[in-house]
């Protein structure tokens, strides 16, 4: 009886953490949706932002990776808080190996799907072509952006929604309260 209870928890985990795998394919498709590349020009064999708009638009690539990493972990946690509530300890570490394996498929999602380095493409093209700036991530913390909204919605869950623990608490009359009626 042991064995299979065993084996269904951590099935359950592996679900956790191939539902966040998931989660991080598809936050990856939004985020390179929803940004907007900075165009620049092949200059010299190297590339360079075309206005210096685009040096300030450098930085949505980042921007976005951190809006969308947010927002698809706090929904994945919340989710997996209201599923998988058997062992909320372990929950929460498939949560935590699950967010970060997720973090990485959005970043290597999002970038296979955007525009390829620009300086690669710079140093075999003609002065003045034009080219979009390739999808990226700039610094560290961005990285957390998504294992923090799983946990932020992993937490919400377990403070605010009381456990079940297999049924109702029977009514109590007011003589059984100390209650004046």
């Amino acid at each position: 009886m042991t064995t299979s209870i065993d084996r269904r928890l951590v099935a359950q985990l592996g679900l956790v953490v191939a539902g966040f795998a998931v989660v991080g394919v598809l936050a990856g498709v939004v985020w390179q949706w929803l940004w907007t590349p900075t165009m620049g020009v092949a200059y010299s064999h190297t590339w360079t932002a075309a206005d210096a708009i685009g040096l300030q638009q450098e930085f949505s690539g980042t921007g976005w990776y951190v809006a969308v990493g947010v927002v698809a972990g706090l929904v994945a946690g919340v989710a997996t808080a209201l599923l998988a509530v058997r062992v909320p300890l372990l929950t929460l570490a498939a949560v935590v190996v699950g967010s970060v394996l997720a973090a990485w498929l959005m970043l290597v999602v999002g970038t296979a799907l955007g525009p390829a380095d620009q300086d690669a493409v710079a140093a075999t093209a003609a002065d003045g072509t034009k080219i979009p700036m390739a999808l990226a991530v700039t610094g560290r913390s961005p990285w957390i952006a998504l294992p923090s909204g799983a946990l932020i919605g992993v937490v919400l869950v377990f403070v605010g929604i009381p456990l079940r623990s297999g049924g109702a608490a029977p009514e109590q009359t007011p003589a059984e309260t100390g209650a004046a009626g």
